[in-house]
């Protein structure tokens, strides 16, 4: 695993340095642990979104960074950040990381998990015609 340590938190933005030179792609995901006294640890995802030379990457923090602070010890995934895919999320509702948020039971472990940064469909496969489009989602008018 390629572990580094928090330089310097800025609200979402975390820069994380890698002492052993091998830094995580962009887009990776990187995990922290945050204690905080009398509460349960957390953990906190961080996806890298550039290299800022020096062994160091900025990243975006994917939830709040409270009690986040200077030298927390951050694990590179190797992953980017991936969310289930396929029949068994539909009528659910996930967060950004994938994680089930309506209080049903979870996505089973083995169901296919696409990254959430894909390459756009080349232009052959665009359609020019006027169709409904399913995505699910309710619609709320306010």
């Amino acid at each position: 695993m390629n572990k580094g340590q928090v330089l310097q938190v800025m609200g979402p933005v975390v820069d994380v340095k890698f002492a052993n030179g091998q830094l995580p792609a962009i887009y990776n995901a990187l995990t922290v642990v945050i204690e905080r006294p009398n509460e349960e640890a957390t953990t906190l995802a961080l996806e890298v979104a550039i290299h800022l030379g020096d062994d160091t990457v900025r990243t975006i923090a994917m939830s709040s960074t409270d009690g986040l602070q200077r030298g927390a010890e951050v694990t590179d995934t190797g992953n980017p950040i991936s969310v289930p895919v396929g029949d068994a999320t539909l009528g659910r509702v996930f967060n950004v990381l994938g994680e089930a948020i309506d209080e049903r039971e979870e996505v089973p472990a083995d169901n296919r998990r696409d990254s959430i940064h894909r390459e756009a469909p080349s232009f052959d496969q665009l359609s020019t015609q006027v169709e409904i489009l399913e995505t699910g989602i309710k619609v709320v008018d306010l």
